[in-house]
């Protein structure tokens, strides 16, 4: 009975002597974390007036908010009376085991890093890798989102994008649109390249009007195909990459040249010709 009531006599006397330091480091922790939440705010706002590149906001504003608890963390674990030499072992410790268990996701992180410094693209620009060719709707740490012209969202991991082909659209100011227009044989090749020249390159949007690109690619067995590039902005592709589709389209078949469709001669000999006669 005695040794009891001594344990409580002990426990009694520990709480009242660490009961200030835990009551101070949880009013430290909690106006710690409202500090945090205030600075993280205030530095968003600094990096917007300063104009810093959107994507690269993200990466300072998560990167200072895990530094900031970090700090916090080891601040409370003084006051308490932890030896923080201990808890940064024990921090160093979780942090390999973490590693080693995620190391896909730390090959995109290191991704997301080399992305930001680098800028292969950046938010608004329309890119393609992996397969997908869609506009550059975010930047993460560990992953990019895309927005597709159909309006589905992509993310690609960061890993994956830094280690693979980008093609970024967004670079230049301009871009070449392409059309392959066939026209049969008996077509006059002249007559189609003045009637695809006066239909693309008289459009105002057109950059190259000067020295219209129209050259015969390819004689296939169906068609003599002609190629056609129209240098024009951005903004403009699509746009003028469908319209003339349609409009070089309807110009033939007014004109009478007709995109023709594949065929195959048939000869017989004379005998199994004299054979079907007979018959």
């Amino acid at each position: 009975m005695e040794e009891f009531k001594k344990g409580i006599a002990q426990f009694i006397s520990t709480l009242t002597n660490y009961a200030p330091k835990i009551v101070i480091a949880f009013v430290i922790l909690l106006i710690g974390i409202w500090v945090i939440k205030h600075i993280i705010r205030q530095l968003k706002s600094v990096l917007v007036k300063m104009k810093i590149d959107l994507s690269l906001i993200p990466f300072f504003t998560s990167s200072t908010r895990v530094l900031l608890y970090i700090m916090l963390l080891l601040t409370f674990a003084s006051i308490i009376g932890l030896e923080t030499t201990s808890f940064i072992a024990l921090l160093g410790a979780a942090g390999l085991a973490i590693g080693l268990a995620l190391q896909g996701s730390l090959t995109n992180f290191a991704g997301g890093v080399l992305i930001l410094i680098f800028k292969p693209f950046k938010i608004g620009d329309f890119i393609q890798s992996n397969g997908v060719t869609a506009c550059v709707n975010e930047i993460r740490l560990f992953h990019t989102v895309l927005h597709t012209i159909d309006y589905r969202i992509v993310i690609l991991p960061n890993g994956v994008l830094s280690n693979n082909m980008i093609i970024n659209y967004s670079k230049s100011e301009t871009r070449l649109v392409e059309w392959i227009f066939c026209i049969s044989y008996d077509d006059d090749i002249e007559f189609a390249r003045k009637l695809i020249a006066n239909e693309i390159f008289t459009d105002s949007r057109v950059i190259n009007k000067s020295v219209p690109f129209i050259k015969v690619s390819a004689l296939t067995d169906n068609s003599v195909n002609l190629l056609v590039r129209a240098e024009v902005m951005q903004k403009d592709y699509w746009d003028i990459l469908y319209l003339y589709n349609e409009k070089i389209k309807l110009r033939f078949d007014q004109e009478g040249i007709h995109f023709p469709f594949p065929q195959h001669e048939v000869h017989l000999s004379n005998l199994i010709e004299n054979q079907l006669l007979q018959k």
